[in-house]
């Protein structure tokens, strides 16, 4: 397989129609103190996971497992699960090095990383970095509503009762997330040398590209119905380039008639000292439920 040595940044945009994309602990659409929609980059990243897990079969190893018994796997059950049982002594360098080099044979941890602390401690800086997803649509609207269990709670004393148990969820009447990512092939190169492993692929990129094109879509939960891929930017620099590019965050805008406003980023990679560094610009979505403004001059379109 071809190694993958250029650097990319690009832009993953979420569609979410009453739906909650991502949820706090209270069961609400996450919210900055100003009242704008979130989503962390935990959720984008779980998607993508999930589908590759379940669509691509690849082995995914930060993902949760449920032992015999229906409890969830520590990370060394999850370890011993997929590798076996550990051949090196605890802490030792000789077990820091044979747990690396099978944990970076997993895609999430190729290009996600990963914090290893269990019977060892490593952690990995992973070669694809997402940020927060940030809801660009002018409005945040989130409504609640009642929801009836067909069970009776386990806590009412009374066995008269006849009332079943009240519940309540929480969903985003609109929003359009916009995750900014960049990609770095660089920042595995000594780990995987160190191990005698391979660096990151052509393969590993086209899944990477997968996965930001389908997972929230393939992922269609009863709280996420509703929560759908809606457009990929794929901004890939010379082998040899340089260049650092700001966050496309800031410079995509969904306007009231719901476009997606690329204007901003458009100008930006047409300056001469930023279109000279780039090799291709690809962008993915389906023009039948999505309108695009100023896509960025030699973009490649495909369809999501």
């Amino acid at each position: 397989m071809t190694t993958f040595n250029n650097r990319v940044y690009g832009a993953a945009i979420i569609k979410s129609i009453n739906s909650n994309y991502n949820a706090d602990f209270s069961g609400q659409p996450r919210k900055l103190p100003n009242g704008t929609v979130y989503a962390t980059d935990k959720a984008l990243k779980y998607s993508i996971r999930n589908f590759w897990k379940n669509v691509l079969s690849e082995k995914i190893f930060y993902f949760k497992s449920l032992s015999e018994e229906m409890s969830p796997r520590t990370l060394d059950e999850t370890y011993n699960l997929h590798f076996g049982q550990f051949k090196g002594k605890d802490k030792s360098p000789e077990l820091r090095l044979e747990v690396m080099g099978n944990i970076l044979k997993c895609l999430d941890v190729k290009l996600f990383g990963g914090t290893y602390a269990g019977k060892t401690n490593i952690s990995i800086h992973g070669t694809c970095q997402i940020t927060h997803g940030l809801n660009k649509f002018t409005e945040n609207v989130i409504y609640s509503e009642q929801i009836m269990s067909p069970f009776k709670n386990s806590n009412t004393d009374s066995k008269d009762s006849t009332m079943t148990t009240l519940g309540s969820q929480s969903r985003l009447q609109e929003g359009h997330y916009v995750h900014h990512f960049s990609v770095n092939p660089k920042n595995i190169e000594e780990d995987t040398t160190r191990v005698g492993g391979d660096g990151l692929t052509d393969g590993d990129i086209a899944k990477l590209k997968e996965g930001l094109r389908k997972g929230a879509t393939y992922y269609d939960s009863a709280a996420k119905a509703g929560t759908e891929n809606e457009l990929l930017l794929w901004v890939q620099l010379k082998a040899d380039s340089k260049l650092v590019l700001p966050s496309f965050v800031s410079l995509i805008e969904v306007n009231e008639d719901k476009e997606i406003d690329l204007s901003k980023v458009a100008s930006l990679l047409a300056e001469n000292h930023v279109k000279s560094e780039i090799e291709k610009i690809e962008i993915y979505y389906n023009k039948a439920n999505t309108k695009v403004l100023s896509e960025p001059a030699g973009a490649v379109f495909t369809e999501l």
